[in-house]
Order: structure tokens, then C-alpha cells, then sequence
């Protein structure tokens, strides 16, 4: 019986990469696996069909092979005796199975660990995070060991290699079929055995000591933004890279602007007499305080822009603006003669009521209009 084109066992292009080969050849294992399909014959031929062919095109140099000569090149080169491509099948087939059943990947023998990520919440105040700022920041950490520089084995003393695994730091369990890889339980991993522990580390080749850090934040940051400072996390293990920090802004309330994106907002207190009659207020703004000009007759809640006066963001883009709420301030504390003025004026507005307070006029008529409805409505008692 002829054998099918491997590529169209696994369903792949001739063009496929590697990875692609290997998550086809993982597919297809789950689907047509002994185990999933007990007393399936079909399922049995399928799943060897699929092994051979991802341990063709798996290797370099049978895949060279096979694409040129086909089913009878292979042949031939196991007759005159070739290279084996066995490693590298081992490599697939441990990587697929190692991730399906949770078995510990190799990383040139023994295995090495990274080191974890860590966090550190940086509180900023509003200038700070607008227009930029160096700090010192303290990170606790765990780092490597100086005594041992890593080892984890008091001085004059070294690991020795683990028993169990060989060095390897993975040892190899028969489950039914398969036999398959998982970390060495005695060493972790790491392939040897600490016998003689550092006094400072106690064995673990880490310490936890806290590092300065000096952190520049980048001008328009926001809270939720994050800075990455590569490798300044924990130390890796067994000779892995080092993790990172991530440094989180959070932006503190500020006790006269309020910000939304680009965007900074304030209330400006005007008194009723600049309101009424027009005039010119001092604003601060964040570069210093600026003039704004209030038209006459300006009514509380009125909203001027300054434009270029609030936040340039970190990622790039034009600055915002300031946005200026009017607050029409009640005067207090008034003296007896002031409280008269007022009622004189107030007896003089009242006057053109609908001249010198349409809001005021428009108001009340909507309330008796309002009122007059709800009397229509009601049932008439007999």
C-alpha cells in the first residue's frame, strides 16, 4: 500500500514551519490518540501516519530529502545508513506532550527560571505627572546572593549533581504508551543538589534585599500608565534572566484642577458685581496665572476655554485645554448699609422684572403654566 504525502497527513503547506508542523502533529495526537480511542483501529493508523509524518518533516535534513526524492529517498538513505532524526522528533514530540500533560520543558539540560515581575504603585502629584519627573523609588526585592553569587553552596563548596535526574532536571515517567517528561522532584529543576548551604542565602541562592531605583517619568502620564524598568525585578533561579518592575501611576486629586484625558478643568469664583458688569480675572493655570476677560451679564455656570493650557499626552498629540466653570459668588457678611443698596436695587430690577431677569420671568411662567395644566386636569367636585 503506497503512503500518503506527509503534507497532506498533517494538512499542512510545504511552505510550514516548524511550529506549524509541530501544533499540526499536536492536533492530530489529541484527536486519534490509543487512549481517547481504545479498540479503534482506523484511529491507531492514523495516529502512527501522523507520528511518522511529523518525524519526517520535523528534520531538517529528511525534510530536504523527502521534498526532493519523496517516499523513495527515505527509503534509500535508511538503507545506506543516514543520520537519524530521532532528536529531533524527541524535541517535538516532548514539547507537544509535555504541554499536554503538564510535563516540564527542557532548556539545554537542566532548567533555568525566570525571575517573577513585580509592582510598585508610584503616587505623583498633578505637575509632576504633566509635565514629567525624576524619583527615587525603593523596591524590595528578592536578588542574587553575593556570598554564593547564586549557587546556593556555602564558600569552598559547589552543587553537586542531582542523583535522580542525572543532571538533567527532568526525569522521564512511563505513562501506558507514552513515556514522558516531567521536572525532577528531588532538585526541581535545577539539576543539582545543594549539600553544603551558604549561611546568607541558607541554600536558596537568593536573598531579599531593597534596591534604589530612580525612575524617570515621562511628561503626561496618567493613572493606570506604566513604566517598564527591564530586569529590575526578582533574580531568576539556576542561572535564568532576572524579571521586571513595572512602576503603576497614580495621580493624586489636586485641589483646584481636575483632569479628564488631555483635558484640565477648574471653577473660577466671580463676583456679582464683575458678573454683572463685566471686568478681568487672574486664573491660575498650571505654567502660572493668566488674564481671562468676563463679558457683562455673564450668568453662573458659564464655561471659557483656554485653549493650550491643559496636558500634552505621553503617547504623542496636541496639548488640551483649561476649561474656566463660572461661580458667581454671593457676597456675605454684608453691613446694614449694604444689605439697603441691595434691596434698592432689588426694588429697581423688580421693576422691568422681565428686562433684568428673563431667566427668572421665563421660570415662574413655566411654573403657573405648570400648575394652570395640573388644575385642568383635575376632577371638578360637585
Amino acid at each position: 500500500m503506497s503512503k500518503r504525502d506527509y503534507y497532506k497527513v498533517l494538512d499542512v503547506p510545504r511552505t510550514a514551519t516548524e511550529a506549524e508542523i509541530k501544533k499540526a502533529y499536536r492536533r492530530l495526537a489529541m484527536k486519534y490518540h490509543p487512549d481517547r480511542n481504545p479498540d479503534d483501529q482506523a484511529a491507531l493508523e492514523a495516529f502512527k501516519e501522523a507520528k511518522e509524518a511529523a518525524e519526517v518533516l520535523g528534520d531538517a535534513h529528511k525534510r530536504a530529502i523527502y521534498d526532493q526524492h519523496g517516499h523513495a529517498g527515505l527509503e534509500a538513505q535508511q538503507r545506506g545508513g543516514g543520520r537519524s532524526g530521532a532528536d529531533a522528533f524527541s524535541d517535538i514530540f516532548g514539547d507537544v506532550f509535555g504541554d499536554i500533560f503538564g510535563g516540564a520543558r527542557r532548556g539545554g539540560g537542566r532548567q533555568v527560571f525566570r525571575g517573577a515581575d513585580l509592582r510598585y504603585e508610584l503616587d505623583l502629584e498633578l505637575p509632576q505627572a504633566v509635565f514629567g519627573h525624576q524619583v527615587e523609588i525603593e523596591v524590595p526585592r528578592l536578588s542574587e546572593c553575593e556570598t554564593c553569587h547564586g549557587t546556593g553552596s556555602a564558600k569552598g563548596s559547589a552543587p553537586v549533581t542531582c542523583e535522580t535526574c542525572g543532571g538533567q532536571g527532568q526525569v522521564r515517567v512511563s505513562q501506558g504508551f507514552f513515556q514522558l517528561q516531567q521536572t525532577c522532584p528531588r532538585c526541581r529543576g535545577t539539576g543539582t543538589i545543594v549539600r553544603n548551604p551558604c549561611d546568607t542565602c541558607l541554600g536558596q541562592g537568593r536573598v531579599r534585599r531593597t534596591r534604589k531605583l530612580s525612575v524617570k517619568i515621562p511628561a503626561g502620564v496618567d493613572t493606570g500608565d506604566r513604566i517598564r524598568l527591564s530586569g529590575e525585578g526578582e533574580a531568576g533561579r539556576n542561572g535564568g534572566p532576572p524579571g521586571d518592575l513595572y512602576v503603576e501611576v497614580q495621580v493624586q486629586e489636586h485641589p483646584i484642577f481636575e483632569r479628564d484625558g488631555q483635558h484640565l478643568s477648574c471653577e473660577v469664583p466671580v463676583s456679582f458685581a464683575t458678573a454683572a458688569l463685566g471686568g478681568s480675572i487672574n486664573v491660575p493655570t498650571l505654567d502660572g496665572d493668566v488674564t481671562l476677560k468676563i463679558p457683562a451679564e455673564t450668568q453662573s455656570g458659564r464655561v471659557f476655554r483656554l485653549r493650550d493650557k491643559g496636558v500634552k499626552p505621553v503617547r504623542g498629540g496636541s496639548r488640551g485645554d483649561l476649561f474656566c466653570r463660572v461661580a458667581v459668588e454671593t457676597p456675605v457678611h454684608l453691613s446694614a448699609e449694604q444689605k439697603e443698596l441691595i434691596r434698592k436695587l432689588e426694588d429697581s430690577l423688580k421693576a422691568h422684572a422681565a428686562r433684568h431677569a428673563p431667566r427668572e420671568k421665563g421660570f415662574l411662567e413655566g411654573v403657573r403654566r405648570f400648575f394652570a395644566g395640573s388644575d385642568e386636569d383635575t376632577p371638578q367636585s360637585r
